[in-house]
């Protein structure tokens, strides 16, 4: 006879928690459909946490419009919420606790781990934290489970006076953070966000602490003149052919930018990047995670100039703490971003804006509440 299972010892609940649940399920390419589904049952070490807000990253809209992933799925990974049931063996969690929880948690100990390259690790790509069907987050749901290695190692406690909304960026700011460490940002450099996007703001804000000097571009103007409220000295507009360069370099004595950051998906802002860079600079490549995309560049570039070219890629466990107490201590404006809220049966209409922007929108949350 199992012992795994709840039903013969019925974890603990916050209240009754109901059988079904509705969820955004990523039907077809482009299409989520608001539909009733069983609440994931949480087994021995797990917690079930109600979903108060969850945000809308880009990974979702390449998932849902690129159909990067098959059907039927529960997307949905920048969240946060409340536990509800406690899973027998679970001690560091009780019921009615305020959490966000990580979906991806590595094991600590394997060849990736051992260097830092946690979104590598095996375990770390078995997503832990699952709203049903194929586990993906499953934010887009009200209520998720967190399978024992998350509940064990991915899930923060918030304190009384971050709401929510606030913590549903930090997922998102450790992978900001992990990419800003990345690109070795110091104090001094000068530093180029290409992208004025969600992901291109939060690169903004994190790069400011390091006390770098900072530059924008963007073809939006309202997102442009965005960034200069959140730190950047001056702000380009992209679609000015060949200026930006120039730009730089005149604000560089000639050298170029010592760092760029690229949060742009299109193949051909990396030549542009790797163009406004100085010799010797670096270039993270944010945005550009697809296996479809193929990207040109003069070898001349890396080659004989020796930039460097440099990829980050999801969250890093040994800066957890770190990195979420730049939203728990509130030393980022992140709110100042969030342009649209939409409840759960408007989920199709958030995602649509999400992924045909307007110059009205920015971050875009999903809320339960």
């Amino acid at each position: 006879m199992s012992h795994t299972r709840t039903m013969l010892h019925p974890a603990p609940t916050l209240g009754p928690v109901p059988k079904t649940m509705h969820a955004g399920v990523y039907r077809e390419k482009g299409i989520v459909r608001v539909e009733e589904v069983p609440v994931p049952d949480v087994a021995d070490g797990e917690v079930l946490i109600k979903v108060a807000a969850c945000g809308i990253c880009g990974t979702d809209i390449k998932k849902i419009f690129q159909a990067y992933v098959n059907p039927p799925q529960i997307l949905g990974h920048e969240l946060a919420g409340t536990i509800v049931a406690v899973g027998p063996g679970v001690t560091k969690w009780k019921l009615g606790d305020r959490v966000m929880s990580f979906h991806h948690v590595p094991c600590g100990n394997c060849f990736y781990c051992q260097r830092r390259l946690f979104s590598q690790c095996k375990q770390y790509k078995s997503t832990g934290l699952t709203g049903g069907f194929t586990p993906n987050g499953g934010g887009f749901g009200e209520y998720v489970k967190a399978m024992p290695w998350v509940a064990d190692r991915g899930i923060i406690a918030l304190p009384d006076d971050v709401s929510f909304e606030e913590a549903t960026f930090i997922e998102p700011i450790n992978t900001i953070f992990k990419a800003v460490q990345k690109a070795r940002v110091a104090e001094g450099e000068t530093v180029l966000v290409l992208g004025c996007g969600p992901i291109g703001l939060q690169l903004l804000m994190v790069a400011k602490l390091q006390g770098a000097r900072l530059f924008t571009s963007d073809p939006m103007a309202v997102r442009r003149a965005k960034s200069l409220t959140l730190g950047a000295l001056e702000s380009f507009d992209a679609n000015t052919d060949g200026k930006l360069v120039h730009e730089i370099k005149d604000r560089t004595e000639g050298r170029g930018a010592d760092v760029v950051l690229v949060a742009v998906a299109h193949p051909a802002v990396v030549a542009d990047a790797l163009a406004a860079a100085r010799p010797g600079g670096r270039v993270l490549l944010f945005a550009a995670n697809d296996p479809v995309t193929r990207i040109e560049f003069p070898a001349a570039e890396v080659g004989i100039d020796e930039k460097e070219i440099l990829g980050s890629y999801s969250a890093a466990a040994d800066i957890q703490d770190t990195a979420a107490d730049l939203i728990l201590k509130k030393q980022l404006p992140v709110m100042n971003i969030v342009t649209h809220r939409f409840p759960l049966a408007r989920i199709q209409e958030g995602l649509e804006l999400a992924a045909r922007p307007t110059v009205e929108s920015l971050k875009i949350l999903i809320t339960h509440q």
